[in-house]
């Protein structure tokens, strides 16, 4: 984790048997249904695929929120790889 001098940036994940994974630092949910939650952590965005996904328990004021489902992949969507690539096509192509 690193300070972005905005203050303390914190997020805890615990994941019970693949089945139930409790989330703090969540800011918003964005999206979600049976497959995938996106949601708007402390640390950026962050995807959570699986099957048969459902929202347990929301709490943005404390930014709490727990999925329950078989899960199968997290992952944070970070813009540098991507902006990185675009800007060197960008490049090219001028």
């Amino acid at each position: 984790m690193q300070d972005q001098g905005k203050g303390q940036k914190r997020q805890e994940m615990k994941m019970q048997n693949r089945k139930l994974l409790e989330l703090s630092g969540v800011r918003n949910v964005e999206s979600f249904d049976s497959e995938e939650f996106l949601l708007e952590t402390e640390l950026g965005f962050l995807t959570v695929r699986g099957q048969n996904l459902h929202m347990k328990h929301l709490s943005l004021e404390q930014g709490q929120v727990a999925i329950e489902g078989l899960i199968h992949s997290l992952a944070y969507l970070d813009g540098s790889p991507q902006t990185k690539s675009k800007s060197l096509f960008g490049k090219l192509f001028k």
